[in-house]
């Protein structure tokens, strides 16, 4: 069997192309003023600085603006709250990342429901998640909405397939099977305490990895033919799939690194056009 690779890089690239002329419409209606992201970092992380950085590359290469607000390690959630704050009331700002994770003494799901809803372009807000599940407008979570362009964009079929999603977090697993519920698959949620999760897997016909564990699922378990999506990402290269022995097997699969991740930082940048957008329209 021949698969098909759901390369998340490649696409990401051609998605920035057709980004970058919807921004020059955009900055010429705008009077040259462009959209803005605004990332905030809290502490010294190596990597969530990395990511932040990503994403601020990303603003620039499509011609968007990016503001990166860094914070000490010792900061409140009242001080937070106020940088968050701030930014909901600048005009200039249309999307809103707190990149996660912030320091323990900082209540983070307070943090991110300040976050406006038609500035929550990261899709971490409660009210974005629930307006999202109720099928109602709102910026879905960047790693499951990521993923639901890609398989939409290789015309993976899903509506009447059984989804099983290995992760329940509240910014990849839930969201990702609510977005495949509304695409009218039929989804099951397990994670690493399910009982029997390899019998589960096994009748699944798409298989999302979102466990957060290296390898942890098996290639045994994957029947033949099916679809893999795999959002993990591990030293060593590797995701939360066991991928090199289901290459030759299944109809479908994203690469470890190339996959999913280029879709999530086009996903947040795809969602702050967005925003720029209805915020230039008066919408």
């Amino acid at each position: 069997m021949t698969a098909l690779i759901l390369d998340g890089k490649a696409l990401a690239q051609q998605f920035e192309a057709e980004m970058r002329q919807r921004v020059d419409r955009l900055t010429r209606q705008g009077d040259g003023r462009v959209p803005i992201l605004a990332t905030i970092l809290v502490g010294a992380d190596p990597a969530s600085a990395t990511y932040v950085k990503m994403k601020g590359n990303a603003c620039q290469r499509v011609g968007l603006g990016s503001k990166a607000i860094e914070l000490p390690a010792s900061t409140t959630t009242a001080e937070l709250l106020d940088v968050i704050n701030n930014l909901n009331n600048n005009p200039d700002v249309h999307g809103i990342l707190l990149q996660h994770p912030v320091p323990e003494q900082i209540d983070e799901r307070a943090c991110f429901d300040a976050i406006a809803l038609e500035k929550d372009v990261d899709g971490v807000t409660c009210l974005g998640f629930g307006r999202m599940s109720m099928g109602e407008p709102a910026y879905g979570s960047a790693t499951p909405k990521g993923i639901m362009r890609l398989l939409e964009h290789y015309q993976v079929p899903l509506a009447g397939k059984h989804a099983v999603v290995v992760g329940r977090s509240a910014i990849l697993g839930k969201p990702m099977a609510m977005m495949l519920l509304g695409a009218n698959a039929t989804v099951t949620i397990c994670h690493s305490r399910t009982e029997n999760l390899a019998d589960h897997i096994r009748r699944a016909d798409i298989v999302v990895g979102a466990v957060g564990k290296p390898e942890f699922i098996k290639a045994e378990w994957i029947k033949d033919g099916a679809v893999v999506v795999d959002a993990g990402y591990h030293p060593g290269g590797v995701g939360d799939i066991e991928l090199a022995p289901l290459k030759d097997r299944v109809s479908a699969w994203t690469p470890v690194p190339g996959g999913v991740g280029p879709m999530t930082i086009n996903t947040l940048i795809f969602q702050t056009l967005e925003a720029g957008e209805k915020a230039a329209n008066n919408e």
